[in-house]
């Protein structure tokens, strides 16, 4: 899997928000100022060819829709990060949130309770 452009992921949050679409209302759910049609048609295609979107065809016009959910781009972006930033060390990254952005007691019951519940699943 390749890292999406900022363009690139702005058309995929679209397309993961609402599904399926044509370029006409990709463009429509995108802040203003709107880009060209033109535009959002070269980026889908190109999306495209990176594998994230597949399209039908309908008469003259294509309806684009996703070929990689959400959820899998978004564990190959925190596994990127983890690896690149955190040396793969999740500890070191939940060590950094924590000193970084104020964590309560709430917080890391929360994860404590992803950990227990993933672990569970683990050994089912």
């Amino acid at each position: 899997m390749r890292e999406l452009t900022k363009a690139e992921e702005q058309i995929m949050q679209v397309l993961w928000s609402h599904g399926p679409a044509f370029v006409r209302e990709i463009i429509s759910w995108l802040p203003d100022p709107k880009p060209a049609y033109s535009t959002v048609s070269t980026i889908v295609r190109i999306l495209e060819t990176k594998g994230f979107v597949k399209h039908k065809v309908f008469g003259p016009t294509h309806q684009y829709a996703v070929n990689v959910s959400k959820e899998e781009y978004s564990h190959f972006t925190l596994r990127k990060v983890l690896d690149n930033y955190f040396d793969g060390s999740i500890n070191k990254m939940v060590s950094f949130f924590s000193r970084k952005e104020d964590l309560n007691l709430k917080d890391v019951e929360e994860l404590l309770n992803l950990l227990k519940q993933k672990n569970e699943e683990h050994n089912g």
